[in-house]
Formats: structure tokens, sequence, C-alpha cells
């Protein structure tokens, strides 16, 4: 079978034995995969350091299943399936330690994997091989990001990167009024098209924050999904106001930022909460409401599997809007 392994900071592509699936393992055919902003840190060493050298990269999968080990019980041959993005959080409260792919762990970017059949989740029959692939890390993330939103709510969304787009659309299908933030008219555009009831340019109006509080007569946001981090925190303090919000704290894709002053924070009033994805049962609950209320997920564009390092540098440019997906016919 093919590979694409991660070797100081590019990808090597080599021809490896198909794995055999022990007992309580699924083999998945893997017919799509997606890029996050995650790998690459993990491929530039910038973040992530348990991640071993000549790993195979990539969180985020859809196949279908190939084989099953001895005793199992959740999937049989021909079920198609998506991973779920941690392999050892099913429900509840964390685990003491995570384990995510293409972290320390062999990742996606291969034409099969051998993984336990309680780190997967059946991909319904509504969504494709390439759709069910953007959703293990950036859909779900954003669905952890809304928990407890509700009709009439202010969402704030930054950027346009694969959480935020999610954010945007699912935070619609809950009936909330969405803020979204660009530097780019272009695509400022697409996220009017997406559902965003308001779209501020961040670059020509650096206090935003404000911004957010005019659009919403001056109470702020009810709910922020802080991609951005260190940049774009602060800003992300004044949008909250001081009606309670909560700040979904996601990542940090953004540049370096003032320093946040504590009573800022104890004025607003907001709750912090730190977003690790989210569980198997996460995964299950979004495609639930995927069901009901769906939503097409942006792919902006699909690259061949022999072509992962023009994938990752179409992903690499910022330029995209959407999920940049890879197949494996």
């Amino acid at each position: 079978m093919r590979v694409h392994r991660a070797e100081s900071g590019r990808l090597v592509r080599r021809e490896e034995p198909v794995p055999e699936p022990q007992r309580g393992e699924v083999l998945v055919r893997v017919r799509a995969t997606s890029l996050n902003y995650r790998d690459l840190l993990i491929l530039d060493g910038d973040h992530f350091t348990n991640a071993s050298g000549a790993l195979i990269p990539l969180s985020d999968a859809a196949g279908e299943v190939a084989a099953v080990g001895e005793g199992v019980t959740r999937f049989a041959t021909g079920d198609r399936v998506l991973n779920a993005f941690h392999s050892n959080w099913i429900a509840g409260r964390l685990p003491d330690a995570l384990v995510g792919y293409g972290n320390g762990r062999d990742g996606w970017l291969a034409e099969y994997r051998a993984v336990s059949e309680h780190a997967l989740v059946a991909l319904p029959d509504s969504l494709t091989y390439e759709q069910g692939a953007t959703l293990p890390c950036a859909a779900v993330t954003a669905w952890t990001s809304l928990a407890g939103v509700r009709p009439g709510d202010v969402v704030l969304t930054l950027g346009t990167g694969g959480v935020s787009l999610f954010a945007l659309q699912l935070a619609k299908t809950l009936g909330a009024r969405v803020v979204a933030t660009t530097s780019s008219p272009e695509k400022a555009a697409k996220l009017t098209e997406l559902g965003a009831d308001t779209v501020i340019d961040y670059r020509a109006t650096p206090e935003w924050g404000k911004a957010v509080l005019d659009t919403t007569g001056g109470r702020g946001a009810d709910r922020i999904v802080e991609v951005g981090g260190p940049g774009t925190f602060a800003q992300s303090l004044v949008a909250a106001g001081t009606h309670h919000a909560e700040i979904a704290l996601v990542g940090f894709v953004g540049a370096e930022g003032p320093p946040v002053e504590f009573m800022d924070l104890f004025r607003s009033g907001a709750t912090v909460r730190k977003i690790w994805v989210g569980s198997r049962e996460d995964t299950e609950d979004l495609l639930r409401q995927l069901a009901v209320r769906p939503i097409e997920p942006v792919v902006d564009s699909v690259f061949a599997f022999d072509d992962a390092p023009a994938a990752l540098e179409r992903f690499r440019s910022r330029e995209n809007f959407g999920k940049v997906v890879l197949t494996s016919a």
C-alpha cells in the first residue's frame, strides 16, 4: 500500500505492507483525508513535541471497513466510517492522556489503517467520503465550542479557517446570529453567502472587539470561538462585553498580541473554556445534528493521494477557503 510519512518537515511516499487487524481492530480502506492547522505545526516541528520522526501524518479520515479482527462487534466489512479525533476518548471526562492521530502515533495519510473499533464512527450515507473526512477535527471542535448556544445568541467567529467556517454554519443551524471577521473582501462575501449576519474587516478595523459591541447594541457576543490565541484574545475579550459571555479557547493561529489584563477579564464576567476537539460521543452528537439540520462542508480543493505535497502547499499558503482534501481511489 502507499503511505506518506513525514521526514524532516516534508512528505515522503513509501510502499509498505497492508496492516493486519488485530483483536478488536478494524482495517479501514482510507478513501479521503483532510488537512488541519495542527498538521502544519507537527510537520514544521513548532508544536506537539511528542511527535516522533517518520510518522504518518493527518488526524482526519473517512473510508470503508476492509476487514475486521477477532472480537469486533461495532462494524462489519463494507461499512462506511470516519475516525474520532482522539482514539481513547469515548465519552465523558477527559482521560488522563489523550491519544491523537498524526501526533506521536501514525495518522491517516495511507491507503489502509488498522485501528481500534472504538475509535471509529459510522459515516452516514448522506455524506460523501470527502465530506466525512472534513469532520473529525474542525467540525467537532466547532460543535463542542458551541455547546449550550441558544436561538438568538450572538456567536463570534474569527477568520476563515476550518473551525471558524464550521462554527458559522453550525451556529446558524442552532438559530444564532453570527458575527464573523476576515481581512479579505472576497472572503467576506463568501462568509455572507454562508450565512454570516455581520462581517467585520479586522485589518481595516483593528479594534474589532468594539465593532462587535457596536453591532450588538453594546451587549457583545454570547459565544466567541477563539482560534487566534495571543493575537486576538484581547479583542475577543472586548467583544465579550460584560454579560457573562463564554470564550471557547480553540487555538493560536494568530500572531503575538498585547497581554490580557486580569481586571479586564474579571470585569467581563466571561467564562474561558479550553476546547480539546471532542470525544467520540461528541462526534456522534454532531452527526445526529447534521441528520436533522444538514450543512454542506466547505471544501476548497481536492487532491489525489500522490499529490499530497501539493495539497500541503495549498494549505500552507492560507489562500484556501474551506478544507483541503486528499482522496485515494
